[in-house]
């Protein structure tokens, strides 16, 4: 395997600190080992410039963005919230703490989801647990309550390991989709430790789902799997902003950020992202999931991608790193 990684004063190393805070302050922990003083004064910037700052300006007087809890748009509350968490704006933050308490105590699922869900508070959640991962993920990253999400998806676990939104409807085996989305959330809970034993346990059992798989092949036939059921996309293209949809650069970035160690099951999809780096050392953005994106986080689809890039090259070296 050549070349597994960029070092710190290579081109696209260089090429991605031209960017956004919400990018550079990711390249400068995760690749450049910058020193911590260093790595904490570009994050600040997220809040004051740049796409997080234009996020964080379309908050509603309601405390919504695009006047719903969630809409199939991609620039709701549960998407902002998703991307600012996604870009690393600090929880901890004046502008972070004042945005997130006009969520929590304005916005509700009125309008979304099923009637019966329309009173709950934007933290309580509604049924489907792709969209109740999504929302505990964010929750846990700004230190929000979501204790009662964390049992629901704790109880809505499949016996295969993952989980799926079908389940209501009395599917049985798992979606990677639904699944991806509920360790991202169980993960970013453990993180922010307030999660027992039972959370982790059960982590590492739809962890274990994906790696049964080897991110992105069927189980009982060995065959790679072309296309999602559900949405019909290629988890060999990789998107930013991913939502609900799975693919195998997202898949591996959960497993660097879980610190899990790697073996021979990842082989194949460490190949495929090595397949896919241009001669400059850059990735695509393969796919923008259509709807209406509330900043631009790219220079559109099938150009070069610093999301894409950098989740790569970071993945790259987690790899290198953990399996010494």
């Amino acid at each position: 395997m050549s070349s597994p990684a960029a070092s710190p004063a290579s081109p696209v190393v260089r090429w991605l600190l031209h960017s956004d805070p919400s990018i550079r302050w990711q390249v400068l922990r995760d690749l450049s080992d910058a020193p911590a003083g260093v790595v904490a004064a570009e994050r600040a910037r997220i809040a004051a410039e740049g796409a997080g700052a234009q996020l964080l300006a379309l908050q509603g007087r309601d405390g919504c963005w695009a006047g719903a809890a969630w809409n199939r748009g991609w620039d709701s509350t549960m998407h902002v919230l998703w991307l600012l968490r996604e870009m690393g704006l600090d929880p901890a933050g004046a502008t972070s703490q004042r945005a997130l308490r006009r969520v929590r105590e304005q916005v509700t699922w009125a309008g979304c989801g099923p009637p019966q869900v329309h009173q709950n508070r934007f933290f309580a959640g509604e049924t489907e647990p792709c969209i109740n991962a999504q929302v505990a993920a964010a929750g846990a990253y700004f230190g929000e309550d979501v204790r009662g999400l964390m049992e629901r998806l704790l109880a809505e676990q499949l016996g295969d390991g993952g989980w799926n939104c079908e389940a209501e409807r009395g599917s049985t085996r798992s979606s990677f989709n639904t699944t991806i989305c509920v360790l991202e959330a169980l993960l970013e809970y453990e993180c922010s430790g307030n999660a027992g034993a039972a959370v982790k346990a059960a982590r590492l059992r739809g962890q274990e789902y994906l790696l049964e798989r080897r991110l992105l092949r069927c189980k009982s036939t060995g065959e790679r799997i072309a296309r999602d059921r559900k949405g019909g996309s290629d988890w060999t293209c990789f998107a930013f902003p991913t939502w609900w949809h799975y693919d195998v650069l997202r898949g591996l970035d959960y497993l660097r950020c879980a610190d899990a160690v790697p073996d021979e099951r990842l082989a194949e999809s460490i190949a495929l992202l090595l397949s896919k780096r241009g001669p400059d050392g850059r990735w695509l953005l393969e796919k923008q999931y259509p709807g209406t994106m509330p900043v631009a986080t790219d220079e559109g689809e099938g150009r070069p991608s610093r999301w894409n890039t950098l989740r790569a090259l970071r993945v790259l070296r987690w790899y290198a790193t953990a399996r010494h």
